[in-house]
């Protein structure tokens, strides 16, 4: 028996690998399944399952692509109900692979279909469990994203979940494996732990979802305290996941058209598509296409196109690095973006070549911020995340989140320069770019964020550990 947790970090997502005895089965697969099938041939083992925990919200699933390649079932747990063939497992149905078995727990509480898979090896013994978004290190699946306001509230869908990790989760031995779906930065969750790996008997120390003397009303409330608004692109991508899509291959082939700067320019005056440029946010910084949007393939980058863009059917052209097209094809397909039309080829240079405006934005150093701020009182925006900021910012900063600064466009000037600044300087040169896309050119970055800002003499409010907010 062989079990490989397979994790992409810019999705904070884990799918699984498990075989045993010529036998292989793949458990919530990234919509790109190639090297699936790859590894299956190289270890001389055949397909015979795909496993969902669930309808997944943050990124779409390659479970038909897989299915269609390999002839394997796809399987889901009770009260699934997908547009496609799949076998709706019952509570406790055994699948046999190779010498192991793989149990099916019914845990609704995230969604009304979540299942943990229980791993049984050769002997029967419980060996780990693949939790999805029912259990995460440190953490729980939060229970907002499947309420329906006539039926089910977020607070039934917590009380749910008490009872599958009461019932189903908690009563299995200490020393039983955790392979969750998700890590830190995912946003299904509140509170994950960076690793991605454990026993449960650690989760049932560390956890604070499986204290011993919790109530279920306890549970309802802290699980339910502090949930940030799920990104708007959710819905679509469980639309996806739950009815079907276009194969990769139809759209890398479509996204890989390469467009001279005469045509791409002509698309983008003619046409409702987005420029989305992928560089590191230095290069965007030096010279960008007019009107086009940083969001770069460095950083959080799947999930900030879906949390900014939201609309999976938005037409996109793209501005990468010299042999990154594929990837960031790739990339935004994992959560539903399949409308790639084409890039630019050459990139900004071969923009620039054929005599292209070109845009930039004004970028100074820490230091530089720190003079500037004490000859002039211009506005300070903060474009982190609310728990960042409450944990420390400057003094007077204004708090403008990254996640819906579309809805704080009034508070920014346009006569008066004024500063933007993140962590570390990624996300600060998105809503830079989103700013002067509307029509704000006055702005000034601050390069390397609030990390740099740190180490100057910039006057911060007192640090608040966000354990204790």
């Amino acid at each position: 028996m062989k079990i490989e947790q397979i994790y992409t970090g810019c999705l904070a997502q884990g799918a699984y690998y498990i075989t045993s005895n010529g036998e292989a089965a793949i458990i919530d697969p990234l919509r790109e399944v190639a090297p699936y099938i790859a590894r299956a041939e190289k270890d001389g083992v055949t397909i015979k399952y795909i496993f969902e925990t669930h309808f997944h919200a943050d990124f779409v699933s390659g479970h038909l692509s897989l299915a269609e390649k390999t002839n394997a079932p796809i399987i889901y747990g009770p009260n699934a109900n997908p547009s496609f063939e799949a076998h709706i497992a019952k509570d406790e149905e055994i699948f046999k692979l190779g010498n192991v078995q793989i149990k099916v727990l019914h845990t609704p509480g995230h969604t009304m279909e979540s299942t943990t898979y229980l791993l049984l090896d050769e002997n029967g013994k419980e060996h780990a469990i693949f939790t999805g978004d029912t259990l995460f290190l440190g953490d729980v699946g939060r229970p907002d994203l499947a309420q329906k306001s006539d039926e089910l509230t977020m607070e039934d869908l917590a009380g749910f979940a008490f009872d599958s990790l009461r019932n189903k989760i908690m009563p299995l031995p200490d020393e039983v494996i955790v392979y969750p779906a998700h890590g830190a930065g995912s946003a299904c969750g509140k509170n994950m732990m960076k690793e991605t790996v454990d026993t449960l008997g650690n989760q049932k120390r560390m956890n604070y979802a499986l204290r011993a003397d919790m109530s279920k009303q306890e549970f309802i409330k802290e699980v339910t305290d502090g949930l940030m608004p799920p990104p708007a692109y959710f819905p679509l991508n469980v639309k996806l996941n739950k009815e079907g899509y276009e194969h990769i291959d139809t759209i890398l082939d479509r996204g890989k058209t390469a467009f001279t700067p005469n045509e791409f320019e002509t698309l983008v005056n003619e046409t409702d598509v987005l420029m989305l440029d992928v560089r590191h946010q230095k290069d965007f910084v030096k010279a960008h296409i007019p009107n086009s949007i940083f969001i770069g393939l460095n950083g959080g980058f799947a999930p900030w196109v879906g949390e900014l863009i939201v609309d999976v059917n938005q037409q996109i052209v793209l501005i990468t690095p010299e042999g990154k097209e594929e990837e960031a094809i790739t990339r935004l397909a994992r959560v539903g973006f399949d409308k790639v039309l084409g890039y630019l080829d050459g990139g900004i240079n071969a923009w620039q070549q054929a005599g292209k405006e070109t845009g930039s934005i004004k970028s100074i150093t820490a230091s530089e911020f720190e003079q500037e701020i004490a000859e002039n009182n211009n506005p300070i925006f903060d474009v982190r995340k609310p728990n960042e900021f409450a944990s420390e910012h400057i003094e007077n900063a204004n708090h403008t989140p990254l996640s819906n600064i579309n809805e704080h466009l009034a508070e920014f000037p346009k006569e008066e320069n004024f500063f933007v600044h993140c962590a570390g300087g990624y996300r600060s040169v998105i809503a830079a770019s989103i700013l002067k896309a509307r029509g704000y050119h006055n702005l000034i970055d601050v390069q390397g964020g609030f990390k740099a800002i740190k180490e100057t003499n910039i006057k911060r409010t007192e640090f608040v550990c966000p354990s204790t907010l």
